[in-house]
């Protein structure tokens, strides 16, 4: 296989970005401190600097072919991201006309609010809302704009995006991460920062026949299809070799990430047919959500380009992987020091021992806050089979850290907790190298698993933000840090002290661990036992949002206040009853103007050539043809009816409650006869492309 682009990535990488490097280039010298002291340690942004980085940006700008500017932001729900274009024109002046860009176009911006969700904390007759500027995060240049990236506000104050939250979040953490490693004699640190690198899946087809399917242009996945001959089952997708057309699509991808400063690092076949995943090295969360929505948004546009399309829906396809966005999540000290890292003897590490039981608190305490916050519709259809984590929340140790917990809940002391050593693994063979091992194996089944140095959060989707799950982790760690050192700070004997709090937070929080297979049958039941919350409709789990304890954790720590949270209930509810609404719309339409009028198509041909078989040859045996007819005009009645089921259900909802208990069953119905249908049914009659054509025909 060969490339169709050859590209030096020092070479491009961060060039359409205003980076640190180019301000230093661009700026006069105290500005220049100025700004990265901003974007190290936040603090006020005057109107005085704004100005004198906006006429350096736009003159940047322009030599890059810029035309006009744009406050990028991130409308809570919207998949990509939102943008207003403005030129750089100016009122004309003597028939001439300047290029103009000033400090308080780069500050601020005013979009209209109330047209996007807000969850009525915005209505037409109260519509402000306000961009502003996100010192922390490079603007860039893009297909001829100056994008700016930026936080999103109402006129009364209230966030109404996914990255305001996410800011407050990280500045929390950090607050309670360096009170929490002074006390173990980390003096020094100033920050603590949450990283995070977004492995993001996707499936790639030929777009002339995601053109012909209205389901994956309306929803994003198909609501009808029969499974292909082949799906995943030889396990021969993974890791493949890359088809010619994804190699030129993903070299294309690389680059435009690259000129972007996004570091993107990994690229490979997934495991279904036309699956793929693209991954970046580690950035700070609030730089990570920008990367990710980019990504995105690059894949998409690209895979146009290339006369292809991107899917980006949970479960496009039934009966394969559906596709999600690893959340892998750490932190660190501005000195240096990873606090998931359990170093050479976790055992004998107070402060590693002491995060992870302020981990085990907060994902017990706020397990269905993460179910909701990494879900959207689409993953309900993932979660739960093919390499996704199940439904219930818990935590993979691994055999070494899992080993420790379970010594400390059965009450061995501390001196003589158990360690085992990692080793190295000897293949035996002469040629090969002696390999270092990880302290623990994976386990895809779990939904936040220990990595060696971080945790992996599996459930989120792979179509939403990044914000909202790391807002939640960011909190719930906040909180939990804070606990510790109101219960620690001061302590007479601190190492006893933390010893005491280490051995009573894991095992009053020992049910959240859970190391086995999370598909089996007996983790459902021990699960349950266990008091652990399996809620498989997002429905069930938005609620959690305004639960005592969410409400109690974002205002105490000033990340969200009720009426946000209040605001982003009543968003993700609408959102759900408006994208089955869509779906359930969609096979209507399908099934009365496509499928029915199609099996009648064939229907007819069959009865016509038993016709003419008899009239032919009145002994001829035409038990086939007689058998293929009836079978499918009875599917075909049942079709009909499930159609006319579906479409009462659908008229009749009100609410997600409605869609999610009356309307997805009967979406169900009418797949069923519909997709059995397509076993039968000549290919020359079937009116749209096949799982087979789609997943394979690229």
């Amino acid at each position: 296989m060969e490339r169709s682009m050859s590209v030096n990535v020092a070479e491009v990488f961060g060039q359409d970005v205003f980076n640190e490097a180019v301000m230093k280039e661009r700026l006069p010298e105290v500005t220049y401190k100025q700004m990265v002291k901003l974007m190290n340690e936040g603090g006020e942004v005057t109107l005085e600097l704004a100005d004198i980085v906006a006429k350096a940006m736009k003159e940047w700008a322009i030599e890059k072919g810029a035309t006009h500017y744009t406050h990028i932001f991130q409308p809570y729900i919207v998949s990509i991201g939102a943008e207003k274009h403005d030129s750089f024109a100016d009122i004309p002046k003597g028939g001439k006309i300047e290029n103009c860009f000033s400090g308080k176009d780069l500050m601020m911006g005013e979009p209209d609010a109330s047209s996007f969700p807000s969850g009525g904390l915005r209505a037409t007759c109260a519509a402000r809302g306000y961009t502003a500027w996100d010192v922390g995060s490079p603007a860039y240049v893009k297909d001829g704009i100056l994008c700016i990236p930026t936080a999103f506000c109402s006129y009364t104050g209230e966030s109404l995006d996914t990255k305001t939250p996410l800011l407050k979040a990280c500045d929390a953490v950090s607050k309670a991460g360096v009170r929490f490693v002074k006390m173990f004699g980390n003096t020094d640190a100033k920050r603590v920062s949450s990283y995070v690198g977004p492995e993001q899946e996707y499936f790639i087809v030929n777009r002339e026949k995601y053109l012909e399917r209205p389901d994956l242009i309306y929803a994003g996945r198909t609501l009808f299809g029969a499974p292909a001959p082949k799906g995943q089952e030889m396990e021969d997708q993974y890791f493949g070799p890359l088809k010619t057309k994804i190699a030129d699509f993903m070299a294309d991808v690389d680059e435009q990430l690259w000129k972007l400063g996004i570091t993107v690092k990994t690229q490979h076949n997934e495991v279904a047919p036309g699956q793929h995943e693209i991954a970046p090295i580690f950035a700070p969360a609030d730089a990570a959500l920008d990367s990710n929505f980019l990504v995105m948004d690059v894949l998409k546009s690209t895979a146009t380009k290339h006369g292809l399309a991107c899917l980006l829906h949970e479960k496009p396809f039934a009966g394969v992987n559906g596709s999600g966005k690893h959340n892998n999540w750490s932190l660190g000290t501005d000195n240096g020091v990873n606090l998931f890292k359990p170093g050479k003897e976790p055992n004998k590490n107070l402060q590693f021992l002491c995060v992870l039981a302020c981990l085990m608190e907060a994902v017990n305490k706020h397990a269905l806050l993460l179910r909701a916050a990494a879900s959207n519709t689409g993953n309900d259809h993932r979660l739960g089979a093919n390499e996704a984590p199940p439904a219930i929340i818990s935590i993979y140790m691994g055999d070494q850290l899992g080993e420790i917990v379970d010594a400390i809940v059965a009450g061995v002391p501390f001196d003589q907790l158990p360690c085992a050593e990692v080793g190295t693994l000897d293949l035996g063979v002469s040629t090969l190298p002696v390999l270092p091992k990880d302290p623990t194996d994976r386990n895809r089944t779990s939904p936040f698993a220990f990595t060696g140095n971080r945790f992996e959060f599996r459930m989120v989707a792979s179509s939403v933000s990044i914000g909202d799950a790391n807002t939640v982790m960011n909190s719930m760690m906040a909180e939990s840090f804070n606990k510790a050192c109101d219960a620690l700070e001061g302590a007479e004997d601190f190492e006893k002290a933390a010893i005491d709090y280490i051995y009573k937070t894991m095992k009053e929080n020992k049910n959240i661990v859970f190391n086995g297979n999370g598909y089996s049958d007996e983790w459902v039941e021990e699960a349950a036992k266990r008091g652990l919350p399996n809620v498989k409709s997002i429905v069930d789990a938005i609620p959690a949002y305004t639960d005592e304890s969410s409400i109690e954790m974002f205002e105490k720590l000033g990340v969200m206040t009720k009426r946000e949270l209040e605001a982003r209930r009543e968003i993700k509810l609408e959102e759900y009853a408006g994208l089955i609404n869509i779906e359930a719309r969609t096979m209507i339409d399908m099934a009365a103007k496509l499928y029915i009028p199609s099996v009648i198509a064939y229907v007819n041909s069959v009865a016509s050539s038993m016709s003419t078989v008899k009239n032919a040859y009145a002994q001829a045996d035409t038990t086939a043809q007689q058998t293929i007819l009836v079978k499918a005009s009875s599917l075909l009645a049942d079709t009909q009816q499930a159609l006319d089921n579906l479409k009462a259900a659908t008229d009749a909802a009100e609410s997600a409650k409605d869609f999610h208990e009356k309307v997805l069953p009967a979406m169900a119905a009418l797949r069923t006869p519909v997709d059995e249908l397509e076993t039968i049914v000549d290919s020359e009659y079937w009116p749209v492309p096949t799982y087979g054509q789609m997943m394979f025909e690229v």
